[in-house]
């Protein structure tokens, strides 16, 4: 059977009292303590604001998406156009040519056409026609090299393995032979 040990006037037992007494005779220091209250818990909200809400960039902006999937014209028209400025080699787009847009593309590279001293060559609009089985596209876009504005055509076929690659390319309406003369 257990016993509650008698309580003092001020809510402290008799026991904590007596241990206290003891190690006080013993040259041990004691902690003063200070009455327990209890805190009452904060509810758990998200960073941004009161539970259930999404957080919420700077400025109460929306949360970053996902960027979207470029279409395959796009990444076609920055591919060529960094091979085509020079930022890239040729050889880079080996595997994403076929037939002759891989000697149009060596020979249009070899004059560099859109390098300049100014500033990087920008894509500035690009754009699609597709036949009705989806199978061919024929692009062009239009990129701007400092004050000037520049022409590029470019067709792309879908393969077996329904990957696009590049199957002609031309700067400027030239084509490939124009593109030598000087």
């Amino acid at each position: 059977m257990t016993t509650t040990p008698p309580t003092t006037a001020t809510g402290i037992t008799a026991t904590a009292t007596a241990i206290t007494s003891t190690a006080t005779a013993h040259g041990v220091p004691t902690a003063t303590t200070r009455p327990h209250t209890p805190r009452t818990p904060r509810p758990r909200t998200a960073p941004g604001g009161p539970a259930g809400t999404r957080p919420r960039g700077a400025a109460g902006t929306h949360p970053q998406t996902a960027p979207r999937a470029r279409p395959p014209h796009t990444l076609f028209a920055e591919r060529l156009l960094a091979v085509l400025s020079g930022e890239r080699p040729v050889h880079w787009m080996l595997g994403h040519t076929v037939g002759e847009a891989y000697e149009q593309l060596v020979l249009l590279a070899t004059t560099t056409p859109l390098r300049s001293l100014g500033p990087r060559p920008v894509l500035r609009r690009c754009a699609v026609q597709t036949d009705p089985r989806r199978t061919v596209m024929e692009a062009f876009a239009s990129i701007a090299t400092g004050h000037r504005v520049r022409a590029m055509a470019f067709r792309l076929e879908r393969g077996d393995d329904l990957r696009w690659r590049c199957a002609a390319v031309e700067l400027d309406g030239l084509g490939t032979a124009a593109a030598l003369r000087p």
